[in-house]
């Protein structure tokens, strides 16, 4: 199934809504990609993926649209993956460290199959319950 709006198609794949991204991401089409990350975001389920997998170039703008899906998908206690094989993809997530808030899978396969827990978010924490301190270690003398 694919949604026609907005540009950048959104399909739904195993009940997964997943936001095709294209090849660059930049200043000229991240307000489309933000407008896709809301369509994809308005379907219900726990997990909304970008497949990122074509894309070879995101800059600060594509980064700032991936956030505020981030964000948004938190605020509703659902989680945002992205499928990159792109190494300078991964590279910039990594350098700006997005890559630890947001789980970047190495394919689309592995976004859709990962069970939403692993992802650790707040739903995750409240089962898990209290988390305890980790022990300080004696200093090695």
């Amino acid at each position: 199934m694919t949604m026609t709006e907005p540009r950048f198609p959104v399909q739904v794949t195993r009940g997964v809504p997943v936001v095709i991204a294209p090849e660059e991401i930049d200043i000229t089409n991240a307000d489309r990609l933000r407008a896709a990350l809301l369509h994809a975001a308005a379907r219900p389920g726990a997990v909304l993926v970008v497949d990122m997998t074509r894309t070879r170039f995101c800059d600060s703008a594509g980064l700032h649209a991936l956030i505020g899906a981030h964000r948004r998908a938190r605020a509703e206690d659902r989680h945002l993956r992205l499928a990159v094989t792109g190494a300078q993809v991964r590279r910039i997530l990594a350098l700006t460290a997005l890559d630890r808030l947001i789980p970047v899978c190495t394919s689309l396969d592995q976004a859709l199959a990962d069970p939403p827990a692993a992802t650790g978010t707040r739903r995750a924490a409240r089962q898990q319950g209290p988390q305890q301190p980790a022990r300080a270690r004696p200093p090695d003398r």
